[in-house]
């Protein structure tokens, strides 16, 4: 059987040396190695690597795909800018997972369903780039994606049904890009997020614009931007954008919040069924809609052709004799169906006494063709 497995690993928040592409190159000959990424494919075998290691290590975004049904997510943050606490109110199973190594926690997020498997048309490029984004929203205080990987936990039973959901996020009901594609990968059912929705507050609308900033920027205590500045010439850090927006966010958003009356992992679910039950009868609805509409076209073209044939019916039954003249299947196979529509011009038109007879003569006529009496009889042209 073959078998397709796709490994990509990107760091972000500082390139590989290249003593640690070395170490990389060391546990495959044929990956794709740069910089800033590792990635390779196997349609045999597999990784000597541990992703996990690797994470810990090198990289801060990993996307694992496999045609058996596997598909894994992993993002490292330094822990300043996301605080673990945080994280393990959301990861609670075994399809939502975190620890902590070092300075960084990481998150790995993941699914396993043989069912879902798209048999063999498996790509992975692409995934882990379209995905990438909700790793600096995260930084920046978009819990979003955490919330997502709970009900990836609720959906897969590992939550119980009386388990209170956790701080919802605002925005549930608007996801973007990169977080429905994170969703789209780790097939987490819409209904259920539709569901939970329900239940969060609106985005605030877009990024705040400059003169937001300023303004904000010009209030903030002398101190404060004394420690902004001193950490953006001394620290490096490549997240203090994010942490700034974030601190500028908590300040003019409305933060998670529990609903009033909380939900229930059960309930989540209950109200993500009766969604599906909805929908898919109003999807039912409309196919039935679009089968008759594009029977009653079919009807109104068959029609027409009729209208057209009933012109000149007599050119009709000559082409007939010249299509059998050729003698060739292809032909006879042409002049049956002619026939086929004069039968039904002729029951249309109460005159299916004189088709019978026009077809009775051709029969006797061409008695010593077999294969177009065949065609006849097939197409119910016997009498």
């Amino acid at each position: 059987m073959s078998e397709y497995q796709y490994y990509e690993f990107t760091a972000l928040d500082r390139p590989l040396t290249g003593r640690e592409r070395a170490e990389l190159r060391s546990l495959s000959t044929r990956a794709d190695i740069t910089a800033t990424s590792f990635v390779n494919t196997y349609e045999w075998g597999d990784f000597k690597g541990d992703p996990r290691k690797l994470m810990e290590r090198y990289f801060d975004a990993h996307l694992y795909l496999a045609n058996w049904g596997t598909r894994q997510l992993m993002l490292r943050l330094p822990k300043h800018v996301l605080d673990p606490a945080t994280v393990a109110r959301y990861c609670q199973g075994d399809s939502a997972a975190m620890w902590t190594a070092g300075t960084h926690i990481i998150i790995d997020l993941h699914d396993e369903d043989e069912d879902g498997v798209d048999e063999w048309e498996l790509d992975g490029h692409g995934l882990l780039t379209s995905i990438i984004p909700v790793r600096a929203s995260l930084a920046a205080g978009d819990l979003r994606l955490l919330y997502l990987a709970w009900l990836r936990c609720v959906q897969s039973e590992e939550i119980a049904d009386d388990e209170p959901e956790p701080p919802v996020p605002a925005g549930l009901g608007a996801l973007n890009a990169p977080l429905t594609a994170a969703a789209e990968f780790l097939r987490i059912d819409p209904d259920l997020i539709a569901a939970a929705a329900a239940g969060s507050t609106p985005a605030a609308s877009g990024e705040p614009t400059a003169a937001h900033l300023r303004t904000w920027v010009v209030g903030l205590p002398a101190r404060d931007k004394d420690a902004i500045l001193t950490d953006l010439i001394t620290s490096g850090d490549s997240h203090l954008r994010n942490r700034l927006l974030r601190r500028y966010r908590d300040a003019h958003s409305p933060e998670a919040s529990t609903p009033t009356a909380v939900r229930t992992a059960g309930q989540l679910l209950a109200t993500a069924a009766q969604l599906r039950a909805v929908r898919e009868r109003r999807d039912a609805e409309q196919r039935e809609r679009e089968r008759i509409r594009r029977e009653r076209s079919a009807a109104a073209a068959r029609q027409r052709h009729l209208d057209t044939l009933a012109v000149d019916q007599p050119a009709a039954w000559q082409r007939v004799d010249e299509l059998i003249a050729t003698k060739r299947p292809r032909e006879y196979d042409t002049a049956v169906q002619l026939l086929v529509d004069l039968r039904e011009l002729g029951e249309r038109d109460g005159d299916s006494s004189s088709f019978r007879h026009r077809v009775a003569e051709l029969r006797a006529a061409h008695a010593r063709k077999p294969s177009l009496l065949e065609r006849l009889n097939l197409a119910g042209l016997d009498t």
